[in-house]
């Protein structure tokens, strides 16, 4: 899950954590934070993927919403917490959008890659794992600007891998997330996807392996992906807004006066406490 740094404009208290794995439902196509593909079912060493950066569409000076989208090894439900992944955000904040690039190895949080992205533009991200290092690199193709670093994660899960598009969330603590708005990134297409296992390359629709399309959905938003390509290496994911589904209004039927009976109080009802 990708986690965001703390802007100036943040509650106070508010620090960076790792977070979660992806909340996916059951039957595996279901997620609150995540769109896209992941497979499953083999030993990921490496992941690529190619998108163009989607131009945020911010309303209202004083709202906020973020969308992250990344290609990534680990972090399906049922690993072991780990994964391995580097992207971009196109965010709303105060009404404005912003573009920004980052690499994040869970349980720890996100670091950002001092890469200057603006939308249109065409990144390339890969994820490689050489026994326990893990080498992120994230390229502006149309600026020519590249940023790699190897680094060694506390937690290494080479279970899956991923191209993901995710509304973020933003951690209090390690053990305490909260999940941002997801911003209306219109559409995003990921093409160039390929994927490492036990040395045989493949596209996400590979017979090596078992892929596994994901939609997200929430309060604020959610989004779907397309079906891949028939070579398997493309595919895009949509943004759908919330239907706001206006209310019927009824004509009251005309009754009789009845006399006038003394009302009985109206019950209180329990206050739910969410779930944390």
């Amino acid at each position: 899950m990708r986690t965001l740094a703390v802007l100036a404009i943040a509650v106070t208290g508010l620090v960076l954590a790792g977070a979660a794995q992806a909340r996916v439902a059951q039957d595996a196509d279901q997620s609150t934070n995540w769109a896209g593909y992941a497979v499953s079912g083999s030993t990921f060493t490496d992941v690529k993927g190619t998108w163009v950066q989607p131009a945020a569409a911010c309303t209202g000076v004083f709202t906020s919403s973020y969308s992250a989208f990344w290609v990534g090894i680990g972090g399906l439900v049922g690993s072991n917490g780990g994964l391995e992944q580097t992207g971009t955000e196109s965010d709303c904040r105060n009404g404005q959008p912003f573009y920004t690039a980052w690499y994040e190895l869970l349980p720890d949080g996100s670091v950002s890659v001092p890469v200057t992205i603006s939308a249109g533009d065409t990144i390339s991200a890969e994820v490689s794992i050489d026994g326990a290092a893990v080498t992120l690199t994230l390229t502006d193709v149309t600026t020519n600007q590249m940023f790699t670093t190897q680094e060694t994660p506390a937690v290494l899960d080479t279970s899956s891998a991923e191209w993901i598009a995710e509304a973020p969330s933003r951690c209090f603590s390690t053990d305490h997330c909260a999940q941002l708005p997801l911003a209306n990134f219109g559409t995003i297409e990921f093409s160039g996807s390929s994927t490492t296992a036990n040395g045989h390359v493949g596209t996400i629709s590979d017979q090596s392996w078992s892929a596994t399309s994901i939609e997200l959905g929430g309060e604020t938003g959610s989004a779907s992906p397309a079906a891949l390509s028939p070579d398997g290496s493309d595919f895009t994911v949509a943004f759908v807004p919330v239907q706001v589904t206006q209310p019927q209004v009824r004509a009251k039927p005309k009754v009789k006066v009845k006399a006038k009976v003394k009302a009985k109080p109206k019950p209180r009802h329990r206050h739910h406490r969410a779930s944390p």
